[in-house]
């Protein structure tokens, strides 16, 4: 067995990186790690993990996989590079490429998940959207022009497309979604923050719309896990990721809901990304909503310099969303 180059591996990589247009924020965010990770890895060092160097390599074609390989961590990619392939042409500006930053979400169901047709998903889909609030995750749209579509084997929904007339043209209103009946979805989103008025751009973040985003993106996971499941005794497990974007220099602030129980503010980020994951099991998401996001949230609020977030304190605005409910 050949040993390592890992200097040459290291070049590779950034070559190839190069050859494909991809910029390191790209790269970092098709492999699912933060972009100080991949700087330290084109420098070279070899404290990385070797499941985030993996990632890394993978990529760039550096990592030999099975043809029939269907990872989440690939499908991911993939769907990344489809995104970037629509807006492209967009203005460099434009709300759809996600200027001041973006999260994204994907998630996979594992275990006794049943395959359906393509036109059977897009209906579970529709049925697992969850109306707590007025813009959910992964929504359906009934104009047919943005209304999702099956694209390639996939649903497929993309709100900011050119020339399409619309009533909200801000970046978190300019979603891009894709479900494969494999039980995996990806989706990615701009800030509710940087559509208003009263600041710019790029400067405030919120302490309660990540507990809401990433609570009915888990609650969504249980609804399609459901109705996937082989029968009543299956077991089902979603691995579950976020990234966000666009963080350095925003400041933590309550501002959604000033009044509400989660009054918590921060200094500016000094770290531009947060990369959150989990894996839980699927039917008891509603029941533990509030414990299950409580690492991530936590992990989040960390980059803020807010340290010692409490498991009750996600519980009580896991509970809120639960409550709420949107017409």
């Amino acid at each position: 067995m050949t040993p390592i180059d890992w200097r040459n591996l290291v070049e590779e990589t950034r070559r190839r990186r190069k050859a494909d247009g991809l910029t390191q924020r790209e790269h970092a965010a098709l492999a699912g790690v933060s972009v100080p990770t991949l700087a330290a890895f084109d420098r070279g060092e070899q404290t990385l993990t070797l499941a985030k160097a993996f990632a890394i390599l993978r990529v760039v074609g550096l990592v030999l996989e099975k043809p029939t390989d269907g990872s989440q961590n690939a499908f991911a990619q993939e769907t990344f590079k489809r995104w970037q392939s629509l807006i492209a042409h967009l203005p460099l500006d434009a709300p759809g490429r996600f200027p001041h930053g973006y999260f994204r979400i994907d998630y996979g169901l594992e275990g006794d998940v049943r395959q359906v047709p393509l036109y059977e998903y897009e209906h579970m889909l529709r049925q697992a959207v969850t109306h707590h609030t007025g813009w959910p995750v992964f929504l359906f749209l009934e104009r047919q022009e943005l209304a999702p579509e099956e694209i390639g084997g996939a649903i497929e929904c993309w709100l900011a497309k050119p020339g399409v007339e619309r009533l909200f043209v801000d970046a978190a209103h300019s979603d891009f979604w894709c479900a494969v009946p494999e039980g995996r979805l990806w989706m990615i989103r701009g800030y509710q923050e940087d559509g208003q008025d009263t600041f710019p751009p790029g400067t405030i973040f919120d302490t309660t719309l990540p507990i809401w985003r990433l609570g009915e993106a888990l609650l969504h996971a249980e609804k399609l896990a459901a109705m996937l499941r082989k029968n009543d005794s299956a077991s089902v497990t979603v691995k579950f990721r976020a990234v966000f974007t666009g963080l350095t220099g925003r400041v933590l602030r309550s501002w959604a809901n000033p009044l509400g129980d989660l009054w918590l503010e921060g200094h500016a980020a000094r770290s531009d990304e947060a990369v959150l994951e989990t894996v839980v099991p699927a039917e008891k998401i509603t029941e533990h909503l509030g414990e299950y996001l409580h690492p991530m949230i936590a992990s989040l609020y960390e980059r803020f310099g807010v340290t010692g977030l409490t498991v009750n304190r996600v519980k009580l605005e896991a509970e809120r969303l639960l409550k709420s409910r949107s017409s």
